[in-house]
């Protein structure tokens, strides 16, 4: 009895365990090995939401050696749905023309500037927090919304 009781105790312990080291809050967020940003291009990356928005967002490593991350979209320019482009070390909005150094990414917000996307980058890994991703579906929802 003695050794059945061991080994459940060390199966639970182990469930235990695996239970406390798979978080679903952690499992949906976006990770990015750093590296891929180093050649300043910026990625853009789409996160299909519960409610079915298609929530858009890039990552841009600056000219000045930060990593930084934005919706694809803008306090003014979101109801026409074009977000931006890259030239060089700016970010164009698609709709109006506008132009936004890479360095200002996170920096600045509201009016046509890129909408902040909060991000983490620790050892070598950028990590995007769904919840955070989430916040940005107000940009994505077409249904009379304002962000």
């Amino acid at each position: 009895m003695k050794t059945i009781h061991g080994v459940l105790s060390g199966m639970l312990s182990l469930l235990i365990l695996a239970a406390v080291i798979y978080s679903p809050a952690l499992a949906a967020d976006a990770t990015y090995p750093a590296k891929t940003f180093d050649d300043g291009k910026a990625r853009f990356y789409q996160y299909r939401s519960d409610k079915g928005a298609t929530i858009r967002y890039f990552i841009v490593k600056s000219s000045d050696g930060v990593i930084r991350a934005a919706f694809d979209a803008c306090d003014v320019c979101w109801k026409a749905n074009k977000g931006y482009q890259q030239k060089d070390d700016l970010m164009i909005c698609r709709n109006c023309g506008r132009r936004f150094p890479t360095a200002r990414i996170n920096e600045v917000s509201g009016g046509c500037n890129p909408a902040p996307l909060k991000r983490q980058i620790t050892a070598g890994t950028v990590t995007i927090r769904e919840k955070d991703i989430e916040e940005g579906a107000q940009y994505f929802t077409f249904t009379g919304g304002k962000p």
